[in-house]
């Protein structure tokens, strides 16, 4: 089964430049490691929020906003799609996610829809 991993953290302050760079070698290496696995099917952090667009459509016209829809104390920062065989072994691999040191690891079963090219 494929399970999207969803990091979220305070954007402001969460973590330093150093921190951050860091997060993203242990990441690398992180990512890596699940490929040998043959668990890895994709990863990347995200831009600030502040760097975001939302389209909500109403009656057929676009509504286009600056930033995220939601406010919120934690932001989504990055994520991780992996395939695990269930919630047991995503839950094994979100715990060693790197960046949740910072913040919520939130995971997430996908639904898997007939005609989709295959990940």
């Amino acid at each position: 089964m494929k399970y999207m991993l969803m990091m979220y953290f305070e954007e402001n302050g969460a973590l330093t430049q150093e921190q951050r760079e860091h997060c993203y070698v242990e990441s690398t290496a992180f990512a890596n490691k699940l490929h040998e696995a043959g668990k890895f099917l994709g990863a990347a952090p995200l831009q600030p929020t502040s760097t975001a667009t939302s389209l909500r459509l109403e009656d057929g016209k676009r509504l286009v906003t600056d930033g995220p829809f939601a406010e919120t104390r934690e932001q989504l920062g990055g994520f991780f799609l992996i395939d695990a065989k269930d919630l047991d072994e995503a839950i094994d691999i979100a715990a060693r996610v790197p960046a949740g040191r910072w913040g919520t690891v939130e995971i997430r079963p996908l639904v898997e829809v007939d005609g989709l090219p295959k990940i």
